[in-house]
């Protein structure tokens, strides 16, 4: 299917832990251009959560019977661990099916590519929800970089840190690096996207990773990365589920001055409370935690820019209707899973 008519785009989700029940069934359903129409769980408490919530989604156990319905349905978005995005999204590429694969990607590049190519022969859309690209902290830096009150960008500094020793509960405290488990394919396809979008391609890249978690066979849970941009910006990020004190989210460095934001997005917590996208107050940081630019001694804080998470499924509706480009070119992603597997490597 090369487009879809202007009624509403009827879409699936797979899966319904953090990623479908957090991020993409309340923005799905917060936007007109889409109608929820079934939502896959194998899980009983879930089952039961998805139906109270969205009573109008018709609630399967299994994948095969989702594309059993395939004929009525448009779009199905992937939320479910990496080890089975290849398959499930192949499926529904076969089907006929728009697909959103949840980062991170796939596996490896070499699966990454064969989707991409199966997506242009079956004539359908395949994107990767990189939602991280409209966060407020980054769409503030964004517009401070454009303004050139840093002058010339030097040094970027980003990171993801969080204090839980007890591991993250689910698929990330076990799935082998072979399964595209490990922070580093997981934060990391986040946080080297980023970087890309900001500084351009990367021309070499270094990294260290290990793992401190209680699974010795699970993938790593920390990360760095350092990675010189073609742009000559050297960009170094990090990644840790076990940082009992959080650096700073950015730091960037420039001729001119410097920019120092703390503090993760809030976009997801506020999904996790129920907030609806519509809210008022949905993606707001508040001025406490803004960022701050200039040099030590004289800075000023940056008004945040609003947090725009349904900015992905607006962009997409446009990109189904042939009416824009797709929110994320999976050929982004696909750069970004080299880098990892150079890491890895190496590493």
């Amino acid at each position: 299917m090369d487009s879809v008519a202007a009624a509403p785009i009827r879409t699936a989700v797979v899966g319904f832990g953090i990623s479908g029940k957090v991020f993409h069934t309340p923005l799905i359903s917060a936007n007109p251009d889409f109608s929820l129409d079934v939502i896959v769980t194998a899980q009983p408490e879930r089952a039961t959560e998805a139906e109270r919530l969205y009573p109008q989604a018709r609630i399967v156990a299994t994948p095969e019977e989702l594309f059993a319905l395939s004929a009525d349905l448009d779009l199905v978005i992937l939320g479910t661990p990496p080890h089975t995005h290849f398959g499930l999204a192949a499926t529904a590429i076969a089907h006929g099916m728009h697909v959103v694969v949840d980062k991170p990607f796939v596996p490896s590049s070499a699966l990454g590519s064969e989707l991409i190519s199966r997506a242009a022969d079956g004539g359908v859309q395949l994107t990767v929800f990189q939602n991280r690209r409209w966060d407020a902290d980054f769409l503030t830096l964004q517009k401070v970089l454009v303004s050139g009150a840093l002058g010339q960008v030097n040094s970027f500094e980003s990171r993801f840190e969080w204090w839980r020793p007890e591991g993250f509960g689910n698929w990330r405290d076990t799935v082998s690096l072979s399964e595209g488990g490990g922070i580093l394919h997981d934060l990391g396809a986040h946080l080297i996207d980023q970087a890309i979008q900001l500084f351009g391609p990367v021309e070499r890249s270094y990294g260290e990773t290990a793992n401190r978690g209680s699974h010795p066979d699970a993938a790593d849970t920390e990360a760095f990365v350092s990675l010189l941009h073609a742009s000559g910006v050297r960009s170094r990020l990090w990644m840790n589920g076990m940082a009992a004190q959080a650096g700073a989210r950015f730091h960037v460095l420039g001729s001119q001055g410097g920019y120092t934001k703390w503090g993760l997005d809030g976009q997801e917590p506020a999904l996790a409370a129920g907030m609806p996208p519509a809210d008022p107050a949905y993606g707001l940081d508040p001025q406490e935690s803004w960022g701050l630019l200039g040099v030590d001694g004289a800075t000023s804080p940056v008004t945040a820019e609003r947090g725009a998470y349904p900015q992905f499924y607006a962009k997409l509706a446009a990109a189904l209707r042939g009416q824009g480009p797709l929110p994320v070119d999976p050929s982004g992603p696909l750069e970004v899973l080299k880098v990892i597997e150079g890491i890895h490597a190496l590493a």
